[in-house]
């Protein structure tokens, strides 16, 4: 049974930091990408960061380029997302995402395998 398992939310001021890591397990992920998605009250569900199951290739919405880092850990199978100078606007649940279509695949209908979320509240 495949799992991403999402950790790491919390509740931050304005220009701090967390990071959200993504457990994988439950099958191989060598031919997928993972992106990071959020999704605030009443709007779309965004992607904000992918990776290559490999590694080497990421992707990084203009909205939180210079501000967050997306990387993998193979020997954990696990993906992070540093966030750095955290802002109001990033406030939302942010979900991890496998996808066979590629780093970066903007739609959440892409994704094959979903976490289950965690919240991340920014206050101003």
């Amino acid at each position: 049974q495949v799992q991403l398992v999402e950790s790491g939310g919390g509740l931050v001021q304005t220009g701090g930091s967390l990071r959200l890591s993504c457990a994988a397990s439950g099958r191989t992920f060598s031919s997928y990408a993972v992106g990071w998605f959020r999704q605030a009250p009443g709007k779309e569900r965004d992607i904000v960061a992918a990776i290559s199951w490999s590694g080497g290739t990421t992707y990084s919405a203009n909205s939180v380029k210079g501000r967050f880092t997306i990387s993998k850990d193979n020997a954990k199978n696990t993906v992070y997302l540093q966030m750095n100078s955290l802002k109001p606007e990033d406030t939302a649940v942010y979900y991890c995402a496998a996808t066979q279509w590629g780093v970066g695949t903007p739609s959440p209908d892409k994704y094959n395998y979903w976490g289950q979320g965690t919240q991340v509240t920014v206050s101003s």
